[in-house]
Order: structure tokens, then sequence, then C-alpha cells
């Protein structure tokens, strides 16, 4: 059936294979340190709901307090290209809606109060990587029990489950709707292409006077929520087969990717007679399934979903296979392989004692951290997940920030991250030409599929000048060797990746004769409201640490390195006071006043895959002037800087300041009911996992003292813990000497003490 046909309404006797469906068990436990994988919703979030999401690195949906509207959905690389307007992530067609007729009233229309959802209870299981809600439906005299448990398959990764069980407290007839709900395309379209400043002020104002967007408590700013809009998927061909209880919908992001998903319905062997209606559109797809139901009976309702996009396994034909074949395969063997393949990835965690509520956030980071990566491809991740926030870019996060909470737990996801730049490479090097340097230029805003720069008119500057990104690259794709040893890897993949970024600063470093130094003048510092300023010191510093990495990894590939890699490295200039012995933010010709969400980005200096080398005594007063600049220049801070600081306060083995940075981000920043992270306290932009890895490298390297070397992984600071724990293990640690269990504890003197041994 083509685009924008006649609705077609059949009814006919349900056909489809009924033998198999089951009552439905709750995800299962296995021990009673799980409890710290377990967030809850209850009636007190009705009116403080910021949904999750569930995902398996290759596509979504978001969470709903009924358990079954109708929520986004998004697949990895899928990107809107509207002319105009910035590429933003393409929402494709909401796939998990079952929707419920009691005889008076369809569920999801019914208003979510107390009073009509009692003894509601929705819980994120992280152990298993399932949602799971229940609540007694209360409908005018007629009570139903609702129980739905939804999975992404972190098993399968084509394909998705929901499953209700209702129980009704009466006997009568019923309606079931089970959809594929293409999601709107957006009210408006903003040219962020071109639009910045007033323009674009004038752009919101006009949009909010005429209300199509709008900001409450739990929403972003209006200059945000004008701007972050899900991308569009045109629909373009669709239909099923009510008789086999089969639904299908394809699409195509615009001027992007072909998309296409499919789902098969399960329906309980004992509803005979049980009638079903396929009605298809471009707007809708829908199977609506008529049954009698018998009081104080529970009947399980199954909605397989398969979703596939271009260049990612096949599309209708393949999406209506797998559908049918999970169907086939029956809900309890596709929990149990999902439920396994989690387990699997909980081998290597974070385990504190003595602390419930840090476990709990150690859990949900590592949680989303992994739900947004894949193993063994080349997929970065997008700084807010799986949303369209900031568009769905990648930017240093991805290679600063996430990967070195994953690269000694997961290795094998942490390879992806740096295959993304290998990956991209060429255009890399082809931006590098039009702005006429050398090597590779990466973008500041990555496209995730194309690898091109993407960034709004308003956010152009930072990719012009925001270059400090090409040096976290190349330490990514330096560490990432260091800990593995994969030799092949380096040669094939990562040191391409690091030559041509040194490459990029041999051409874009300046040689100042007279001061006889190199320095790196017009850059935006990653304090970013300074967006043209000359020796940045974090840009020099990674640009300078690059430049060594890729003389290291040239002599170790046996390969002649460019002598003036060495010769602009030691050169390199990093701006200092002597007379306050601390670090400068960038060049002292240029005022550190402004007030910013960051206060000062010195404290990045000691991030553990830079690590500036500096003595005690000015790493104290980089720390100190931080958090200073931190306290007078920032009212709503971006909490990237807050858990860095945690970090280098244990590296000042200042146990007590860094457990107070750790409880800082834990509040306000982490949203309830299930700890999705804001960038700052008030500002509401969810999902930052830039701050889920920060937060998580507190235990990997600042309370072990950690660092990955030349020399592999070593203790390089005295280990601290601080008095709120017990002790901190790392399972499951791979490095290229093998896997590892490291314990962070106190000896009988009470001091900090880290050991370890090795896990056959």
């Amino acid at each position: 059936m083509s685009r924008g046909s006649q609705i077609n309404i059949m009814t006919v006797t349900f056909m489809i294979a009924l033998v198999g469906a089951t009552w439905l068990s709750p995800c299962r436990r296995t021990s009673a340190a799980d409890a710290s994988f377990e967030l809850t919703a209850t009636q007190n979030n009705f009116n403080l709901y910021f949904p999750a999401y569930l995902a398996n690195g290759f596509f979504s949906v978001s969470t709903s307090l009924r358990g079954i509207d109708p929520t986004p959905s998004y697949v990895v690389g899928l990107m809107d290209y509207s002319p105009g307007d910035a590429p933003r992530p393409a929402a494709i067609p909401s796939w998990n809606e079952i929707d419920y007729f009691d005889g008076h009233r369809w569920l999801n229309q019914s208003t979510v109060m107390p009073a009509s959802f009692q003894d509601y209870r929705q819980t994120l299981d992280e152990f298993d990587g399932c949602l799971q809600t229940h609540y007694t439906w209360v409908d005018a005299n007629k009570n139903t029990g609702v129980q739905i448990l939804t999975f992404v398959s972190e098993a399968a990764p084509h394909l998705a489950v929901t499953s209700l069980t209702l129980t009704p407290d009466f006997t009568g007839s019923v309606r079931l709707r089970f959809t594929l709900r293409p999601h709107s395309a957006p009210r408006y379209r903003l040219a962020l292409a071109t639009l910045k400043g007033e323009e674009l002020k004038k752009a919101i104002a006009d949009l909010q006077a005429k209300d199509l967007v709008s900001t409450g408590p739990n929403t972003l700013p209006l200059d945000r929520a004008a701007r972050w809009y899900p991308g569009e998927v045109a629909i373009q061909a669709f239909g099923g087969n009510q008789g086999h209880g089969l639904m299908w919908i394809t699409g195509r992001a615009v001027d992007g990717l072909e998309i296409a998903e499919a789902a098969a319905i399960e329906a309980p062997p004992e509803l005979k007679p049980l009638t079903a209606q396929l009605n298809t559109s471009s707007g809708l797809v829908e199977l609506v399934l008529t049954a009698k139901l018998q009081k104080g009976k529970g009947y399980t309702f199954t909605k397989y979903v398969a979703a596939s996009r271009e260049g990612w396994g096949g599309l209708k034909d393949s999406v209506v296979s797998w559908a049918v074949d999970a169907r086939r395969q029956g809900m309890a063997a596709l929990l149990s392989r999902h439920e396994a393949a989690w387990h699997d990835l909980w081998k290597s965690d974070i385990v504190i004692e003595g602390n419930a509520k840090v476990q709990a956030v150690v859990h949900s980071d590592l949680f989303n951290l992994l739900e947004n990566s894949t193993a063994d491809t080349a997929w970065a991740m997008s700084c807010m997940g799986f949303s369209p926030y900031y568009l769905g870019h990648v930017f240093w996060d991805s290679d600063s920030w996430d990967f070195p909470a994953l690269v000694l737990l997961h290795p094998e996801r942490a390879k992806s991250l740096v295959n993304f730049r290998f990956r991209t490479l060429p255009e890399a090097e082809t931006r590098a030409k039009e702005h006429g340097y050398q090597g590779a230029m990466y973008p500041w805003e990555s496209d995730p599929q194309e690898g091109i720069e993407d960034a709004a008119a308003t956010a152009r500057a930072n990719g012009e000048r925001e270059i400090h990104v090409n040096g976290d690259v190349a330490i990514a794709q330096w560490q990432y060797f260091l800990v593995t040893g994969d030799k092949s890897w380096l040669r094939d993949v990562g040191y391409p990746v690091i030559r041509t970024v040194a490459e990029f600063w041999t051409s874009r470093s300046t040689y100042n004769s007279q001061l006889d130094r190199y320095e790196i003048l017009h850059v935006t510092s990653p304090d970013e409201a300074y967006n043209d300023v000359s020796n940045d010191s974090f840009t020099n510093a990674v640009a300078r640490k690059s430049l060594r990495i890729a003389v290291s990894a040239s002599h170790l590939l046996g390969l002649p390195p460019d002598p003036r890699w060495k010769v602009i490295a030691e050169k390199m200039y990093i701006p200092f006071s002597p007379g306050e012995q601390r670090h400068l933010d960038f060049d002292p010709t240029i005022a550190h006043d402004k007030h910013t969400w960051m206060g000062s980005s010195l404290s990045w200096l000691a991030y553990p895959q830079l690590d500036l080398a500096m003595s005690s005594e000015v790493r104290r007063n980089d720390f100190n002037f931080a958090v200073r600049s931190l306290g007078e220049l920032t009212s709503d801070a971006n909490d990237m800087v807050p858990v860095m600081l945690g970090i280098e306060a244990a590296e000042l083995r200042d146990a007590a300041q860094s457990y107070q940075w750790l409880e800082f981000s834990m509040e306000g920043f982490l949203k309830p009911p299930f700890n999705v992270r804001s960038e700052t306290a008030k500002n509401n932009s969810l999902y930052n996992l830039s701050i889920s890895g920060g937060f998580l490298q507190n235990f990997l390297y600042g309370y072990t003292g950690l660092r990955i070397t030349d020399q592999g992984l070593e203790p390089v600071y005295s280990p601290v813990l601080p008095a709120a724990f017990t002790s901190v293990t790392l399972k499951g640690i791979c490095t290229r000497e093998g896997q590892f269990e490291l314990v962070v504890s106190r000896d009988g003197s009470g001091r900090a003490q880290i050991t370890q041994h090795r896990v056959d």
C-alpha cells in the first residue's frame, strides 16, 4: 500500500498462532545486593517525572508513567538533514504503544493521578535491563490490574518487546490497540543554519507568542526547548496482515536514511473467539483486538518489535521476518537471553561498600553508558545519548569523558568510540584542507553518521575554534592501545588518526621567535564564553601531549616521526603565573572575569587522560583557583567541572573534599525517578553522558590513583578512600596483562591501600 492511500479496515477472526502466550513473571533477581540496580517511581513522581529510556546502543524507547504510551524512539546515526535547519536526530515511529479500552474509556487517554492509578510502582531494573510497571487502573466502576514489562534486547540488537498483562475485576468485552505510530513532524522549523544572535531570539519569541513552544518546571529553558525538537521520518509505505497479527511501516529521514519497523502480536490462547481489525495509513498503523475477559483472570498480550535502518541490517522484509521469528521464540526465551547479556556486562562493575546512595548512582551512570554504547562497531556516543538534545551530535565527550570510563571495564565498547574517529578520518582530512591546514581537523560537533561538522550558526565559532577536540581524539586512540596492547589495531586504525592530528597541530601552531616558543592563537577555550583567546592552557596541553604520542607511536611501529613534532611539543607554551604559582586559563593578556557555567577550565589540566605534570603546590593552587572561580563566576554550574574537581581533590589526597564534590554532583543534577543527569542543576538538558563518565572516573582514576601510562595501568598517586566508604572494588578491569579485580580499602592503621588479584 502506498503512502497517502485510503485507510484499509477489515474485521476477521484472529488467525495467528496463539500458543505460547504465558503469564509474565518479574525480571529475576539474583542477590540481595541487586537492590542497588533498581530505581523506582511511585505516585509521588506523578508531578515530577523525568523519563529515562531503554536502549541497546542501536535503538531506544523512552519511558512513560503509564508504561504503554507511544513515546519517542531513536536509531543510532539516523539524522534529519532538512535544508536550512541544523541536522538533528529523526524520531522513528513509536513502537511501544499498547492501549486498553475497558468498555468505558481508553487507558492511555485517562489522566494519571493517584485516585485512578492505585498501588503504582514503576521500576527500572538496570541489572536485567528491564522496565516494569504495576498499578490498578480505577475507571468509574471498573478496576483492572495492569502489569507491563518492556525491554530493548541487548542480545538481539534489532529486537524489543513490550508485554501487557491485564487482570479485570469484571467480566466483559474489551479492546486492545497495538500501534506503530509515526512521530509528528516538527510543529515548526528554525533556520538554525543561519539564525543567530538577535535574529534567533526574535524567532524563538515569535514561536512562543504563537504558543508553538512552551516551558514548564520539568522542561528546558525556552531558548533550548525551541531548538531541540526531533527530526522527521517521512513515511513511505505501511501495511500488515491482521490474520497473522502483523504490522509494518517504512520511511526515510528527511534527506537521510531509510528505516523500517515491524510488530508481531501474541494474544492469550484461551481468548476465543478473538477478532482483529487492521487500520493502516501514513499517520498510523494499528491492530485492534476485541475479546471478552473474565473477572479475576490474568491475560497477557505481547508485542514483538523489530527495527532497522539503511546500513544496519535489512529493511522491510528483514524486520517482518525478525518480528515473526521473535514471536515464534517466545517471550521467555527472548527475555532470558536479554537478561543473560546484561548480567554478562555487569561482571565488570564498580562496587561501593558502606554507601548505598553512591552505589545506586554508580550503577545508574554505568547503565547509561552501557545502553548508549556498542561493542566492536564504529559508533561514537552522542553527548546526550538517544535524545534530540544538542542535536544528537558527537563532541569531545565521547573521547575524553565516556571513553575513559569504559576502556578499563569494557574495552570492546571503548573500541567503538575510537573506531568512529578512524571511520570519519577522511572527513576530518577534508576539513583541514578547507581551512588551509594539514592533517586532520576533527569537527567540534560531529554528525554521528557522516562525521562532518554540523554546528548550528549559534555554535559556529566553537566549530571553527574549539580545536582541543583534535588532541582529545588522539589521546583516546593512544590510551586504547596502551590498555589493550593491540599493535595491529594501532598500525591500521589508531596511528593514522594520531599521525594526522599531529600534522594538524604542526600546521596550526605558530612559532614566536622573540620568545622561542610555539603558540596556538585564536581558539575557543573549553570554558566556551572565551571564544577567541590565544594560548588556552588546556588546548595547548592536549596539543603537546598528542604530539608526544605521535612520536612514541611512530617509534613503536618502526616509522620515522616528523622531527617537528618533538620540537613543537617541547616548546609549546602553557601559560603560568610565577607570582601565584599556578597555571592560567589562557594568555595573561586576556582578563579572566566572565560569568560562565564553568568558572574556569583549569581543573581539566589534571583530568586523568591529560594529567599535566606539575608540583603538588601548583596542583593545589590550580585546584583552589578553580573552586573559587566556580563559586564566584557561576550561578548554574555545568557539572563537567565539579566531577573533575572530585578527581583533582583525590590527586591531592584530600578524601573529604573529593567526596564533597561527589555529593555536589548528586544534588540537583540527578533527576527523579531514574537518576537521569542534567547538564546543570537548573536547565534540564537531560541524559548528559559526559557527567556520567566523569562521575565514574572518580572511582576508576581518582580514589585508586591509577593512570594509563606508556607502561600500562599504574599507580601514579597514593590511593585515598573517603570516610563515607568502607571500600571500593573495581571488578573485571581489563588490561593488556589480563583481567583483574582491584580493591581500595583501609589497612590496619586506617590508611587507604590498593590491592589487586588476577581474575582467571
